[in-house]
């Protein structure tokens, strides 16, 4: 299992339609992020940065972000959340959420 945390910006007047929308995250993506093998997927919110962390629990995560970024339904999920959110500055090149180091976990 691979755990997964990111990060990405939420500007203070699009908090409320973020939420909103996650609060009734669409069937069809989730489906695709189980089919995916993501798992205990949480996003949290701190002023105005996200947070997310996941488990990935494939053999392959380049195939499975592959299927989930291929997926219509998500494409049409992504359009409605890209707009409202703002990548950070020093994320690696072709990330949209800037993927953060693990630096300590215990089990």
């Amino acid at each position: 299992m691979i755990r997964i945390a990111s990060v990405i910006g939420l500007p203070p007047e699009n908090v409320e339609e973020y939420e909103r929308l996650h609060a009734a995250v669409w069937p069809g993506v989730l489906d695709r992020l189980a089919q995916s093998h993501m798992t205990n997927y949480s996003i949290y919110r701190h002023g105005d940065l996200l947070f997310s962390y996941l488990e990935y629990t494939g053999d392959d995560l380049a195939a499975d972000n592959a299927a989930v970024a291929a997926d219509p339904i998500t494409q049409d999920w992504w359009r409605l959340c890209e707009p409202l959110q703002r990548p950070l500055a020093d994320r690696a090149e072709g990330e949209w959420w800037k993927t953060l180091p693990e630096i300590f976990h215990t089990d």
